[in-house]
C-alpha cells in the first residue's frame, strides 16, 4: 500500500484518540500520540530513544547546533538520551500536527537482532544518536497495526508486543538500521557511550572527571571524547551543562524555588556563571524566564524526563 494512503489513516486514528493539544499516552505501554494546532515555541527537553512518525504537519530538532527539520516523508529515530530542542513548524486548528511516538527499549533490540540472526553493523565507529529516515510503507503499515489496537484493549496483551517488535524490525532492516544496531550491540563503542549517558544522567550535579568516566567504561580519555561528541554532537561538558539547565528549568517552575537554590542544586557554585549560562540556552535570565513561563502556561518548560516527539 503506497504511503500516501497509509499516511491519511494514521491521521485519522492520531486525531480521534488526541482530543486536545498535548503528548497523550495511550493504553500501550510505551506509545504516545501528540497534537499541536499552531506552531509553538522551542521545547528544551530531554529526548529518550524513541521513533517519531509524523502523519500531519512539520518539525524541526535541534542537537546542539544541527537542525533535523522534517514532516510525513521522513520519521526521526532517537538511539540514546539527548538533550534537544523541538518545535512544531507547521500545524494549524484545521490541520494540526499529529505524531505518533515509540520509546525504545536498546534491550529489545539487542534481543531482535539475535533471533533475527540480523548482521552486525558494518561501518566502523560511532554514528549520531539521532536520525532521520524514510518513512517507508512497511513501517508505515506496522504502526497502523500497533494504533489500531486501541480499538480492541482486549487484543493489546498480546498482539501489541509482536506489532512493536515488527516497528523494530523494520527500522533495523531499514537504510540507518545499522545506526540503530550500534546501540545494541554488546561492547560497541557506542554502546559504551550509551552507558556514560546514563552515568551523567544520574550525576549531572557533580563535578565531571573524564579520566574517571573513561576508566569506568573502558576507554581511553581521547577515545571517550571523540566516541561522546560523534553521537551526542557535543562533548561531555556541553552534555551535563544541558542537563544541569534543563533540570534547573523544571525546578524553578514546578518545585518554588529560588533561581540561586535551583542553580545550587543542579552543581553550579557561582551564581554569576548559572545564570549566565541559563540565559544562553534559553534566551532569558532565570528570574524573566520564570515569568514569562508562568505567563504563557502553552510554553512547556520541558524536563529531563521527558521529551517532545
Amino acid at each position: 500500500m503506497a504511503t500516501n494512503t497509509l499516511l491519511p489513516e494514521l491521521a485519522a486514528w492520531i486525531d480521534r484518540f488526541t482530543p486536545r493539544d498535548g503528548v497523550h499516552p495511550t493504553a500501550i505501554e510505551r506509545m504516545a500520540l501528540i497534537r499541536a494546532s499552531r506552531p509553538g515555541e522551542p521545547l528544551h527537553a530531554l529526548h529518550q530513544p524513541a521513533l517519531c512518525v509524523i502523519a500531519q504537519g512539520s518539525k524541526q530538532v535541534m542537537l546542539g547546533e544541527e537542525v533535523y527539520p522534517y514532516d510525513a516523508s521522513q520519521c526521526l529515530v532517537v538511539s540514546v538520551d539527548l538533550p534537544v530542542t523541538g518545535q512544531v513548524t507547521r500545524a494549524t486548528p484545521k490541520t494540526p500536527y499529529l505524531c505518533f511516538r515509540l520509546d525504545l527499549d536498546p534491550a529489545e533490540l539487542a534481543d531482535l537482532i539475535l533471533k533475527a540472526n540480523l548482521p552486525p553493523p558494518t561501518q566502523r565507529g560511532s554514528s549520531r544518536g539521532m536520525f532521520l529516515s524514510q518513512t517507508s510503507p512497511l513501517l508505515l503499515e506496522a504502526v497502523l497495526r500497533l494504533v489500531r489496537l486501541l480499538d480492541a484493549p482486549e487484543d493489546i496483551p498480546a498482539l501489541a508486543p509482536l506489532a512493536m517488535r515488527e516497528i523494530l524490525y523494520r527500522l533495523l532492516k531499514g537504510e540507518h538500521g545499522w545506526k540503530l544496531s550500534q546501540i545494541a550491540t554488546a561492547n560497541s563503542q557506542a554502546q559504551r557511550i550509551a552507558k556514560t549517558l546514563g552515568w551523567l544522567k544520574t550525576h549531572f550535579a557533580e563535578p565531571l572527571r573524564i579520566e574517571d568516566l573513561a576508566r569506568a567504561v573502558h576507554m581511553s580519555p581521547s577515545s571517550l571524547h571523540h566516541h561522546f561528541k560523534a553521537v551526542t554532537a557535543m562533548s561531555p561538558l556541553q552534555y551535563q551543562k544541558q542537563l544541569r539547565l534543563q533540570e534547573a528549568r523544571r525546578l524553578l517552575l514546578s518545585e518554588d524555588v529560588d533561581v540561586a537554590t535551583a542553580g545550587f542544586r543542579v552543581g553550579y557554585e557561582s551564581p554569576s556563571q548559572f545564570g549566565r549560562e541559563y540565559r544562553r540556552l534559553f534566551g532569558r535570565p532565570p528570574g524573566l524566564d520564570l515569568r514569562t513561563l508562568m505567563q504563557n502556561p502553552g510554553i512547556s518548560p520541558g524536563s529531563r524526563r521527558a521529551h517532545p516527539g
